[in-house]
């Protein structure tokens, strides 16, 4: 059977090795975290009392309550106002830099001092210890599993991992080269039109109630989700897909999915696929980003949780979220050596040049997950080969972090510096990396779904905006109205080429 060159070369990468794979007893990957600085940081609270407002409009007092967590609602700011035509103050706050619509318990960040934590544990620890499917019960339940609640919950998820033949034919219908985040968004999608029992626009409002028919959902796209990105990754192999197999592991299953050619027998190494594991673990949630913060967004509407997830997928698919690694890669390719590094900085410094990988819109410190991925980076090219990038970027690393103008601007090293290094090493085309975050974030995503279903405040997101348009203006019928020259209007939109030979042609 014929492969494309990806495919090819992502075999011959694993050939090698694959022949005298390691025992599944394999020695652990990283070393006893040290999270002392975590264990001095504060726990949020304490902070509650009245915030006192004088409206210099009008002299006024307000008493705005302030929670024990520090937050005012702001709905209370809409009592300040200066009279009967005034609706009251509004939060103008692009981006929603500091804006929180839900109170969550399932993660928490501290950008200044480099914390990241799911329900309490730190990512460090939970990436040392733990499993893919431990860490996404940790946070869809609140605690980690008992052995026979993780081994129950295996078999819930493995059980739920095959796809509908509909879903694989509409991926097979697809273009050879259509981008695998495009094939992971309308298959997802796709799968409320074949789970209608799990739609309540059919089956009622309530049907999410139901603690059965939640974990139902749960357990579905937890287990297809790789399914499909294995599907989509093998459609642009130009290869058929590969039924999953209950006899691995999670990571185990995907990547006997993208490698085994359908050879039941086929075993991938358990040294790559911990190291996928802990991938998928570091990047499994990260509090209101912006395709979690999708995902409430849809959700909200009561809409099914196939469609609210395929909007979260669509938000990751953006290169500014989901797709920063392929950015990372193309820099270190374009700086090339070790040696073009200053003028590199320089360029950075004069604006000329952009540096991806560094700085983070939440952390302020070195992100924690960084520190895991690079240590991650040094096992996987003793497996697969060293990538000569890496030598650009650890130089690259050490650089900045001693320059004054990045430790000013707190620049440091975010996870999407190391990961891509990762995953082109272990041979994935730099297209399907948004699909190696997609497929984790799923965990992110569901637990947010379900928490938003028990929060009592949940309401349909419904933004306020500040409206900046003409005031007020009469209707004018067609033929009285004049062509402004400074009006915007229709650029010019060229003619497919299918119409110009069509045009080209003339009746009989």
């Amino acid at each position: 059977m014929e492969t494309t060159t990806s495919a090819r070369g992502r075999l011959a990468i694993l050939a090698a090795h694959l022949s005298a794979a390691p025992s599944r007893s394999t020695p652990p990957l990283l070393e006893t975290s040290c999270v002392s600085s975590q264990d001095f940081a504060h726990p949020v609270g304490g902070l509650g009392g009245s915030l006192t407002v004088i409206d210099g409009r009008t002299g006024r007092k307000y008493e705005i309550p302030v929670t024990e967590e520090g937050t005012i609602r702001a709905t209370d700011l809409k009592k300040i106002t200066t009279g009967k035509l005034d609706k009251g103050l509004k939060l103008y706050d692009p981006g929603y830099l500091n804006t929180a619509p839900v109170r969550s318990s399932i993660c928490y960040i501290d950008g200044d001092e480099g914390i990241l934590r799911y329900r309490g544990y730190p990512i460090e620890e939970l990436a040392e210890g733990s499993t893919f499917l431990e860490v996404a019960y940790l946070l869809m339940y609140g605690n980690l599993p008992s052995k026979s609640q993780l081994s129950d919950w295996e078999f819930a998820v493995a059980q739920h991992s095959a796809i509908p033949q509909g879903v694989l034919d509409i991926i097979h219908a697809m273009p050879h080269d259509a981008h695998p985040m495009g094939v992971l968004v309308s298959a997802m999608s796709a799968l409320s039109v074949f789970h209608p029992d799990a739609n309540p626009a059919l089956r009622g409002q309530d049907l999410y109630r139901s603690k059965q028919v939640r974990d139902k959902q749960i357990a579905r796209i937890l287990g297809k989700a790789p399914t499909i990105a294995a599907a989509a990754y093998l459609r642009l192999a130009g290869r058929p897909p590969v039924l999953p197999s209950n006899d691995l592991s999670y990571s185990e299953n995907f990547l006997y999915m993208l490698d085994s050619l359908g050879n039941r027998s086929y075993k991938p190494n358990p040294r790559l696929a911990r190291v996928l594991d802990i991938l998928f673990i570091l990047h499994a949630e990260h509090e209101m980003n912006c395709s979690t913060a999708a995902a409430r967004h849809l959700a909200s509407s009561g809409v099914d949780v196939y469609t609210a997830l395929a909007g979260a997928v669509g938000a990751l698919y953006g290169p500014l979220h989901g797709g920063a690694n392929e950015a990372v890669l193309k820099m270190l390719g374009e700086i090339g050596t070790v040696e073009n590094i200053p003028e590199f900085i320089e360029g950075v410094k004069n604006r000329k040049r952009k540096m991806s990988g560094f700085g983070h819109r939440v952390y302020k410190n070195y992100d924690p997950r960084a520190k895991v991925i690079r240590k991650l980076a040094e096992e996987v090219f003793s497996i697969v080969g060293r990538d000569p990038l890496i030598e650009v970027a650890v130089a690259l690393e050490k650089a900045a972090l001693s320059d004054e103008y990045f430790i000013k601007r707190k620049l440091y090293p975010n996870v999407d510096f190391y990961s891509g290094l990762i995953y082109r090493a272990m041979g994935f085309p730099t297209e399907f990396f948004p699909v190696l975050f997609a497929i984790p974030r799923m965990a992110g995503y569901l637990a947010h779904w379900r928490e938003s279903l028990d929060d009592p405040d949940t309401k349909i997101m419904r933004p306020q905006e500040v409206y900046t348009g003409v005031w007020l203006r009469h209707y004018m019928p067609l033929k009285e109205r004049l062509v402004s020259d400074d009006a915007d209007k229709l650029g010019q939109v060229p003619v497919s080429n299918a119409s110009r030979r069509r045009l080209a042609g003339y009746g009989s």
